[in-house]
């Protein structure tokens, strides 16, 4: 009599299937919210604000215009902070995730706050209200949030990048990149987003520099930051994340990081900034996009050996 073996699936691994496949649709569905928003916000600045007399006389018109002034700044970076939190716990647990989140958050918060309070470690600057709510009157509440979401991305390029190029060890290389792609994408945002010309200004600055009337003093606090929080998750989490880049779907953060670097770019373009998209592209998207390059070696080991 032929026996047929038969497996079961404890009930607590079932819950952790559904959860993760419940985790990745999410990411899904905030990531197209994300990128409709980038460019909900640039046809804002770019088109409505500039010209009133396309949608003034409408009423919808009106209504969209109001709710771009109110939400657009901090929404596109709410649903950046979804998808890559709900991406993480499908790529690399609830506990590695909420970790980053709770390193990245705080510290990245706290340094902003001494930064508009004392003028250390970025230079003298301030925000205006077009983030949202601002913590305790300094700081909008979506600039932790951004520093979540795109260091986050930036740490885990950093980390297939490591991989990939086989460098130990792989968490240190990890931070190195991660806080790098991270600053260069500052390199583009911020000469746009505190521009004179443009139509809305989310932060200025009281003192001028070398870089775009920025002080070089900026990027080293952007660096220190994002190192800092970085590390910190990395000491939390106690371990590296053990899959390749095609289990990580490493194209998500990768996705994520380029939509950031086109918004910014399309800003900086608007303003005629144009060495800062240059320096972006060159120093981040490019070195940044090797992650989607293909495995060499898992090609070579699923290739059949021909021997003569």
């Amino acid at each position: 009599m032929q026996e047929t073996a038969t497996f079961t699936t404890s009930p607590l691994t079932a819950r952790r299937v559904a959860s993760g496949v419940r985790a990745r649709t999410l990411s899904i569905w905030f990531l197209i919210g994300h990128l409709a928003a980038l460019a909900f916000g640039l046809a804002g600045m770019l088109i409505a604000i500039p010209n009133p007399d396309l949608w003034r006389n409408s009423e919808l018109g009106l209504r969209t215009y109001d709710f771009g002034m109110t939400y657009a700044g901090s929404l596109h970076i709410v649903f950046g902070a979804a998808a890559m939190f709900a991406y993480g716990i499908h790529a690399i647990g609830l506990r590695k995730t909420a970790l980053f989140f709770a390193s990245a958050v705080p510290l990245s918060l706290a340094s902003e706050l001494i930064g508009t309070s004392t003028g250390e470690p970025f230079g003298n600057y301030a925000y205006s209200s077009f983030l949202g709510y601002k913590v305790l009157d300094h700081v909008p509440f979506s600039i932790p949030l951004s520093w979540f979401y795109v260091g986050f991305a930036t740490y885990l390029i950093g980390h297939a990048l490591a991989g990939m190029w086989n460098v130990r060890p792989v968490w240190a290389y990890a931070v190195l990149i991660g806080a790098w792609l991270l600053t260069v994408w500052d390199l583009v945002l911020d000469p746009a987003m505190a521009h004179e010309s443009l139509a809305v200004r989310f932060w200025s600055w009281s003192e001028t520099g070398p870089y775009f009337g920025m002080p070089l003093q900026n990027f080293f606090g952007w660096t220190l930051t994002a190192m800092i929080f970085m590390t910190v998750a990395r000491m939390l989490w106690m371990g590296d994340p053990t899959m390749d880049r095609r289990e990580l779907r490493i194209w998500f953060p990768f996705v994520v990081f380029a939509a950031n670097i086109v918004f910014a770019s399309a800003l900086s373009a608007s303003v005629d900034l144009w060495i800062p998209i240059v320096l972006a592209v060159v120093f981040g998207l490019l070195p940044a996009a090797l992650v989607l390059a293909p495995d060499r070696k898992s090609a070579r080991q699923a290739s059949p050996s021909v021997t003569g």
